[in-house]
């Protein structure tokens, strides 16, 4: 029997490198290692044919846990035991998986910009997501409402992936005719079912849902009213994965992309002065425990260069003031530090009280979103049925939906295999004919409530019907009641069903 193995050179640099980073002792990284490729490789693990890094002694690897790592190599390796041999020595699996997954946690860790707490965090979401707690509420059978005419119940199997092929929805209709209603019953569900697992970001535009105190306690929601009471979101846009030139470059350029789709006043020149601005902040905080500027920070910055210059305030001072002074996302000097993730959190985000801004605020919230996302492993599937870490809830969509925001296209692009859903509200099939994006096509749900001057190509792209009866629904949206909609059929015969929608109200 083996009492020692010894890992590779490669797994000893990275293992001695994270000693020193995380504090942890060896063995422990060891471990964790080997538990990260069990998981990630399983049997597909290549060997290991280098013996010349650190010694790891079998009781310190091992200690009281032998039993139950022997049962997890067993179970992934689909076997009903394992020699000596193949359980510790220099050609076993564990030694093959300690240095496989040296080598995974040497990538994570460069991946988080060599920072250890990232690297923690990262590994807990790994267990997270990947564990026990995302297997509740898998199966998220929506009831909606019933038919017209036959009363028939209607469920919404959102994450059935043998169904559809992503989660996200869109309702359309006039104000007061009960999509607020309805899709406050579709969240306060999926929250419930999912045994509050799937949390949303809701952005509230018109201020009608802030004060429905029954949803926000029955969804458990933290809301932020911004503008009022002094409250900002405790979110910083600028904080980064890493802080590297190249990162800190890249970031800095699409932030100035970001203000340039929203506010068409700013030119080449406003654009090069910001993405010069942000890059000048990231320096004044490089060498600091917290990294990362803050919109004082540009602000004054970009004050500074336009002062040095002899140029009038202009639009980019505008904006880059309203964002300091407004205290809208969190400063340097706050008495809590930022949210380090929103994927597991429910809020809602007040816009209604801004007279300016309220796009660019989601905008920010969005690419924040979108950047944590990428970094996520993927959402697990259990009986055919994808986890949904996340709902982007925007409403009053029209006023987004002709922003050219990337990473809003790259949610919905991407967000499924990740567990990120957006659900869209607005007035009209017609808002999401965008000629620069086909919000239409990855839309799997759609219901219109009562609409007027619905385009019938609009109402064929969101149904995929034909175009006989998309015009033929053109007068009959029109004549919609209130709680009555029409959406895509489940049935293969029906190009379209119609029914009374369900209300937050009459169920909870």
């Amino acid at each position: 029997m083996a009492d020692r193995l010894y890992t590779s050179n490669d797994a000893d640099e990275v293992l001695s490198a994270l000693r020193f980073e995380t504090k942890l002792e060896k063995a422990t990284l060891a471990r964790m290692a080997f538990a990260l490729s069990l998981s990630k490789e399983g049997p597909a693990v290549a060997p290991s044919m280098s013996f010349t890094g650190g010694e790891m002694k079998r009781p310190t690897f091992v200690g009281e846990d032998e039993v139950f790592m022997r049962a997890l190599i067993c179970h992934v390796y689909e076997g009903r035991d394992i020699s000596e041999d193949q359980f510790f020595s220099n050609r076993s699996i564990v030694k093959n998986h300690i240095d496989s997954g040296a080598a995974l946690l040497g990538q994570m860790f460069q991946e988080c910009g060599r920072d250890a707490d990232s690297l923690l965090r990262r590994l807990v979401d790994e267990v997270e997501f990947g564990g026990r707690r995302e297997t509740a509420g898998h199966g998220l059978d929506i009831f909606i409402g019933r038919t017209l005419l036959q009363s028939k119940e209607l469920l919404m199997e959102i994450n059935n992936t043998a169904k559809h092929a992503n989660s996200h929805l869109a309702i359309m209709g006039k104000p007061g005719t009960g999509k607020t209603q309805f899709i406050l019953k579709i969240l306060a569900d999926i929250r419930l079912q999912s045994n509050y697992q799937t949390n949303f970001i809701y952005f509230d535009y018109k201020g009608d849902v802030v004060d429905k105190e029954r949803f926000l306690d029955v969804a458990k929601v933290h809301t932020f009213r911004l503008l009022q009471g002094g409250q900002s979101l405790p979110i910083n846009p600028f904080v980064l994965t890493a802080y590297d030139e190249q990162t800190v470059n890249v970031s800095a350029r699409e932030k100035a992309e970001s203000f340039a789709s929203i506010n068409s006043k700013l030119g080449v020149v406003q654009k090069g002065t910001l993405t010069e601005a942000i890059r000048a902040a990231y320096a004044q905080r490089a060498d600091t425990a917290a990294p990362y500027p803050d919109f004082h920070d540009v602000y004054q910055i970009v004050s500074a260069m336009y002062e040095e210059d002899n140029k009038r305030d202009d639009s980019l001072i505008e904006v880059l003031r309203d964002l300091a002074d407004f205290d809208l996302f969190w400063r340097h000097g706050s008495d809590i530090p930022p949210i380090d993730r929103l994927t597991n959190r429910t809020i809602l985000v007040d816009v209604h009280a801004m007279p300016v801004l309220k796009e660019l605020v989601a905008y920010l919230v969005i690419e924040r979103l979108y950047k944590e996302m990428a970094l996520l492993p993927d959402s697990p599937i259990k009986e055919g049925r994808r986890t949904i870490r996340t709902i982007l809830v925007i409403d009053e969509a029209h006023n987004y939906l002709s922003q050219k925001n990337i990473f809003l296209q790259r949610i919905i692009r991407e967000g499924r295999s990740k567990g990120i859903v957006v659900f869209f509200a607005s007035q009209s099939p017609n808002d999401y004919q965008q000629k620069f994006f086909n919000f239409q096509e990855l839309l799997e749900f759609a219901f219109i409530f009562q609409c007027e001057g619905v385009a019938a190509g609009s109402v064929q792209d969101i149904l995929g019907c034909s175009t006989k009866t998309a015009k033929d629904l053109q007068t009959e949206i029109a004549r919609l009641e209130p709680w009555q909609v029409i959406a895509r059929s489940s049935e293969k015969t029906e190009e379209f069903v119609k029914f009374t929608a369900e209300a937050f109200y009459k169920n909870y």
